[in-house]
């Protein structure tokens, strides 16, 4: 969205929050424009959540809980959530091309997102009843036993680069624990989120298991991120915008799992095999526009290979296409307005700190004259302590940076406040585990780059990248809590 503009309901283009199972108007039937990232252009509404809704939607939850989802069995649950993963997978082009009029992303891209939605459900939904628990040997006229128990009512703050998948390893967990939940997704993109909201109607989840407020991150979301009646918080975004949410939940004694971003770095040793290495390097920094957590956005390669490395990654980014996303190009535009400017001034910062572009993609003609569109860019070389290698830009640039050795290669990668994600290409089959291991960061992938990927991998970051865990059996984990039973018998 650009400047959000709050107008009374029109019917026919809003799309409603969903409480308690109903869609419904925001309680002051206000709504927020939604802009398309790919011409600019406004082409529907959606509820402008208030305080009052949150209330509502936790109330919902809670009522939720404590009845109809509430007294399901975990098989029931998962096999409730593997029928939602069915109908999202029936439905994927149609979500696709939701997802790409809302966000921007070329139609591919939208549809592998969808296709990530239903193995969620499906994963998640197959792990339901697998969450066992523990007997511990305590005296002998007792019997002690640990069960995984859920939260209860939790909480999920979703961003606007891949709301589909960020909700599918959240709320997907969640649920499969036992949770209820409530849902504020990004202004930005709602849209696929209400879609598979209704599509979790559809499949049979009780009303107030899955509720979905829509609306500003300064109302809606931080009215839920300090709700007394959440009992666990998921949130991804900003770092900044995440030490506000943990400083509202903590107000409440609530735990929160955090995935704020990063500055993750691929090493490039000289035995590396560049052919194997290239495309990757590439794809790392453009899959999204660069709007992604764990985009490989910092270029380590050894120095006597640095030359030839930037040559032949410059020669690919000069052909990449920046244009309309039903066309397929390599990137779609950025998200909104506020974001390409944000993009285009670290460019722009970059070139006051002396720094070459030595290559870049076009905006292809026929881009529509109103998106948001960021031709990619390689920025080399670029010095440790440059602005573009220490913070996160969000967007389609990609700074590359010699190294002497292996230990200046650990130093360098090591050497930002994030942690999120890293990648080692090296034929040397000593060097790979040692480098992979001496990583700060919360996934590590050798001679190939995963931005995060696979469904079943545990996923999180230290430092700035934020706290917890998603993803895999790990992430359905972190949506329990343990309880401890007790029974003298002696």
């Amino acid at each position: 969205m650009n400047d959000q503009v709050r107008a009374p309901i029109a019917p026919h283009m809003v799309f409603q929050n969903l409480i308690g199972g109903r869609e419904r108007p925001a309680s002051d039937g206000m709504t927020l424009d939604v802009f398309s990232p790919v011409d600019g252009s406004l082409f529907a509404r959606i509820a402008a959540g208030t305080p009052q809704d949150i209330d509502e939607a936790v109330a919902a939850a809670r009522t939720a809980l404590d009845g109809a989802w509430g007294r399901l069995t975990a098989t029931e649950r998962g096999r409730l959530l593997m029928k939602l993963a069915t109908l999202i997978e029936a439905r994927a082009d149609e979500l696709a091309l939701l997802e790409s009029r809302d966000n921007g992303k070329p139609l591919r891209q939208s549809r592998a997102d969808a296709i990530a939605l239903a193995r969620y459900f499906e994963f998640y939904g197959s792990a339901a009843d697998k969450l066992h628990g523990d007997v511990i040997p305590y005296l002998n006229t007792h019997f002690v036993g640990v069960e995984r128990v859920p939260h209860g009512v939790t909480g999920h703050i979703v961003p606007w680069n891949y709301p589909m998948q960020i909700f599918g390893r959240s709320v997907g967990a969640a649920l499969a624990a036992g949770n209820a939940t409530v849902v504020k997704p990004a202004e930005d993109a709602s849209l696929t989120i209400l879609r598979v909201s209704a599509l979790a109607r559809e499949a049979g989840l009780p009303d107030g298991a899955l509720n979905v407020v829509t609306g500003l991150g300064r109302t809606a979301g931080a009215a839920l991120a300090g709700h007394p009646g959440i009992d666990f918080l998921s949130f991804t975004g900003s770092p900044e915008t995440g030490t506000a949410v943990q400083i509202a939940a903590a107000k409440n004694h609530v735990g929160v799992t955090l995935e704020l971003g990063g500055k993750s770095a691929q090493l490039v040793f000289d035995d590396a095999d560049l052919e194997r290495a290239l495309p990757t390097l590439v794809s790392a920094i453009i899959q999204n526009g660069g709007q992604t957590c764990s985009a490989g956005s910092r270029l380590l390669i050894q120095r006597g290979i640095f030359q030839d490395v930037v040559d032949a990654v410059a020669e690919r980014f000069r052909t990449l296409r920046a244009g309309h996303p039903e066309r397929e190009p390599d990137l779609g535009p950025m998200i909104n307005q506020a974001q390409q400017r944000r993009v285009m001034g670290y460019l722009e910062r970059g070139r006051n700190e002396g720094l070459s572009i030595v290559a870049e993609g076009v905006v292809c003609l026929d881009a529509p004259p109103g998106g948001y569109y960021v031709a990619p860019a390689l920025l080399a070389p670029v010095p440790h302590d440059s602005i573009l290698s220490q913070e996160e830009v969000f967007g389609p640039v990609l700074v590359a940076t010699p190294f002497e050795d292996e230990a200046e290669a650990i130093r360098l990668a090591n050497g930002t406040p994030y942690g999120l994600a890293a990648g080692v290409w090296t034929r040397d089959a000593m060097r790979a585990p040692r480098v992979a291991r001496a990583m700060r960061a919360g996934q590590v992938f050798v001679n190939c780059y995963g931005a995060g990927g696979g469904i079943e991998l545990p996923f999180g970051g230290f430092g700035r990248s934020g706290h917890g865990r998603e993803k895999g059996f790990e992430g359905l984990i972190e949506f329990t809590t343990t309880r401890t039973l007790v029974v003298a018998h002696g």
